[in-house]
């Protein structure tokens, strides 16, 4: 029995033991083990199928789930000095996750300003980090892509290479339920400053997110190209075609008092798909890497 599968039975029987029922001495060896097979990649939250789709490995998120369990609430403080005054920032979490300890072998560039990787998630080399940016367990962030300032990769959260995640923008993540699939952002995917996608939304590669889009399971998206309109199902999640381009946008309500009041809902709007014009456009500054 492979390392992975063996794995995987004993999260699934410890999982299965139920709450409030004492965990043998095992549990936190096992969460230690899961942990550090995420964030060495051998394991992930999600993986894509032959066709394309997307689905939580539920086994793994139920692994991270104990690790909460199992884990005892303690002090992370941190202690410095600011003049002839001690200034201790207090953190308390449980002490199956703590900061993930990265080291000069990894090739993760971590520029100095308040960044913060959680133990259990993965950056491949050549990812970059600008402050102060968050990246939560059970990520997974692919070689090449930029975490920049005010970034949020929230747990489980897939994100391809290449990305370049803008200021401050929100990658959802989810834990529960464990069959939930997380936001994936595929290859070579631009996601603009100030915007949010959330709720197992899907956006396939070369897409462009543009500022300050908020992509949601109950966010229609519009294609005026194709004239055509993206909806999330009970059964699957919001995708984003490849190299579409998506802006902000904005449609009247339909309510007679709704109208009279001149309100309209935000909606965004794919206004073209990617080409010469745009990839210079969105180019990256492969000399900031």
């Amino acid at each position: 029995m492979s390392d992975v599968l063996e794995l995987e039975r004993q999260v699934t029987l410890l999982a299965a033991i139920p709450a409030g029922t004492p965990l043998p001495s095992d549990a936190r060896t096992v969460v230690e083990r899961l942990l550090t097979a995420l964030e060495q990649g051998t394991v992930r939250a999600a993986q894509r199928g032959e066709d394309g789709t997307w689905r939580a490995v539920s086994w793994v998120k139920q692994g991270i789930l104990l690790g909460f369990r199992v884990g005892q609430m303690t002090d992370m403080s941190l202690v410095g000095t600011l003049g002839d005054q001690g200034a201790t920032f207090g953190f308390f979490d449980k002490d199956t996750f703590p900061l993930r300890a990265l080291e000069l072998s990894d090739g993760v560039r971590v520029v100095p300003g308040g960044s913060a990787v959680r133990r259990g998630a993965y950056l491949a080399r050549g990812v970059v980090c600008m402050p102060p940016m968050y990246v939560n367990v059970g990520a997974h962030v692919g070689t090449g892509t930029m975490i920049d300032s005010h970034a949020l990769v929230g747990s489980c959260a897939q994100v391809g290479e290449r990305v370049h995640l803008s200021a401050a923008a929100q990658i959802g993540g989810v834990l529960e339920p464990v069959n939930a699939a997380p936001v994936v952002i595929e290859d070579d995917v631009i996601v603009g400053g100030n915007s949010g996608i959330y709720e197992g939304t899907v956006v396939r590669s070369r897409a462009v997110i543009g500022a300050g889009v908020v992509l949601t399971r109950g966010t229609p998206v519009f294609d005026l190209v194709k004239e055509a309109i993206y909806r999330a199902t009970p059964d699957t999640p919001l995708e984003i075609p490849a190299n579409a381009v998506v802006v902000p946008g904005a449609r009247a309500v339909s309510s007679t008092w709704g109208k009279h009041q001149h309100l309209s809902l935000q909606t965004p709007l794919i206004v073209k798909y990617r080409d010469d014009k745009t990839d210079a456009a969105t180019a990256l500054e492969e000399w900031l890497r």
